[in-house]
Order: structure tokens, then sequence, then C-alpha cells
């Protein structure tokens, strides 16, 4: 059996992020889960959406798909349905997962389909050279000289409201955690979600490197992972961004119901069923 390094999951295309982004090591976290999971390439999806972190498909040696705004998930999800022999990983930004795409987010939840799905948050549009995101706090930005007006949104507590299987929060100045939160997501049978703090570097100065080591804390050890309410108060915390596994369930995933339902089909069907046996079910 072919055993794959982190290099194997690298494309021919060079990253072209700005020096200092927080991609980066997101990027290099991700190749390096695969490799701990040996992956093979050729079964392996990246599904992406628009911006700075959907650029990842270009980036690695995958099959990928490079989708339309806000709508990596519903891609990630019908490549999975019908092939459900290979590894869909989803990719994507603050701006693209929970704006235009916040939608998708909740149904996915409630769908629970065997996908990882890992949003780099630098609170910021930077793709378009800065606007303030669903998750920006206070700042001047273009389309808001006089100051942001709308809350911010918690990314963390929205996929904890919406009962996302796995949960978790890295950031990409802990690599060694990161690749280790990736390799939990994508072992994770159902719907896992990472949400990484990835400071970006030239259109948001009130998010760094330092801003943000200076309120991460280690999820406590005693923490119980499937106790939702308690992950919930950790979320809730002011000014402490909690790091590592933050809720973890095992339940059925969207496949598990659909082979279900592809049972119950065909036991009332004849043994030489047609289209028209299948269509008369539904009539």
């Amino acid at each position: 059996m072919t055993e794959y390094k982190p290099n194997d999951y690298k494309s021919a295309v060079k990253p072209s992020w700005c020096p200092g982004c927080g991609d980066y090591s997101v990027l290099n976290a991700l190749m390096g889960a695969m490799a701990d999971l040996n992956l093979n390439p050729a079964d392996t999806t990246i599904v992406s959406g628009i911006g700075c972190s959907s650029r990842f498909p270009f980036f690695t040696s995958t099959y990928g798909f490079h989708s339309i705004h806000g709508r990596a998930l519903p891609v990630a999800i019908g490549l999975k349905s019908a092939n459900p022999k290979i590894n869909v990983i989803t990719v994507g930004g603050d701006g693209d997962g929970f704006s235009i795409g916040g939608n998708h987010f909740i149904h996915a939840s409630r769908k629970n389909p065997n996908i990882t799905y890992i949003v780099m948050d630098n609170e910021i549009y930077a793709l378009t050279k800065g606007q303030n995101s669903p998750t920006s706090h206070e700042i001047v930005t273009k389309v808001s000289p006089y100051m942001s007006v709308e809350e911010r949104v918690n990314p963390v507590m929205m996929a904890l409201s919406f009962n996302t299987s796995f949960v978790a929060r890295g950031f990409s100045g802990d690599v060694v955690q990161l690749k280790d939160l990736i390799t939990q997501a994508i072992s994770h049978r159902g719907f896992s979600f990472v949400h990484v703090l990835s400071p970006c570097m030239q259109y948001n100065d009130k998010i760094t490197y330092d801003s943000v080591k200076e309120k991460i804390r280690p999820v406590p050890e005693n923490h119980n992972l499937s106790d939702r309410i308690a992950g919930m108060q950790l979320v809730l915390e002011v000014g402490t961004y909690y790091t590592g596994v933050i809720y973890k369930q095992e339940r059925p995933t969207l496949g598990d119901k659909l082979n279900e339902v592809k049972a119950k089909s065909q036991a009332n069907l004849p043994v030489d069923f047609s289209v028209r046996d299948i269509v008369k079910q539904f009539s």
C-alpha cells in the first residue's frame, strides 16, 4: 500500500496568499492530516466556495471543485451522496460560510453528511480588499467608514445550536494542534466543523496573531464532549477563545438514512424492476 507524505498532496500551483496569511498554515495542517490518514488523492475531493481560503483546490493534488459563493456545502453533500466512497473536504471563509452560505450550514448540520467543513475566519472580506464580514469586530472598513453597525456572529455557537455532530476550533498559529483537529474531524463519521482563527495581515489590523494568542485557552481536560450546553458555556465566555474539540456526537449520517430509504424502496419492487415501477411508488 502506498504511504503518502504531506508533499504528495501539493499541486504544482504555488499558493498566492499575502505574506503572513494564516491560510498557509491551514493548508499545511490539512496536507499533514491527509498524510496521517493516508488518504488517496485520487479518492479525495476538496470543495470550496469563493474567497481567499477557497483557493485550496488549486493548491492541492486531490480532485477539486471550486464552486460559487456560499454554495460549497450543497456541492459537497451532492458529491458524497453520489459517491459515498470518496473523502469530501469542504473549505471556505467567514464571509463565504456565514453570510451567503449561512443557510447551507444549518441544513448540512441537520442532514449530517459524512464530510468535513474547515472555515478559515479572518473576520474580513479579504479577496475583495477589506469589507466587514459576519464575524468582524467593530472595525472601520470601506463599506462601514464610521464603524460596522451589525452584531457579529459566533460561528462555534452557531454550530452547537445547529447540533453539528463534531465541532472544534483551532488557530493557524498552532499548526500541530490544528493538524490533529483536522485529522479527528475527517475521521469523524458525520458532519464535522473546524473553525480556524486565521488572521489577515493585509486588511484587518484589529485581529492579529498576538491579539488572538492572548485570548486562546485550551479546552479544559474535564470538559464533557457530549454535553452541548457545556460547549456553549465555553464558547460564550467573553474574551476567551477555547481551542480543541468542543462537541462530538455519534449519530446516523445522511448516507445511512439514504441507504435505509433505498432498502425500503427496493423491498416494495419486483425482482426485475424498471424505472416505471420506481415511479409508481410516488403516484
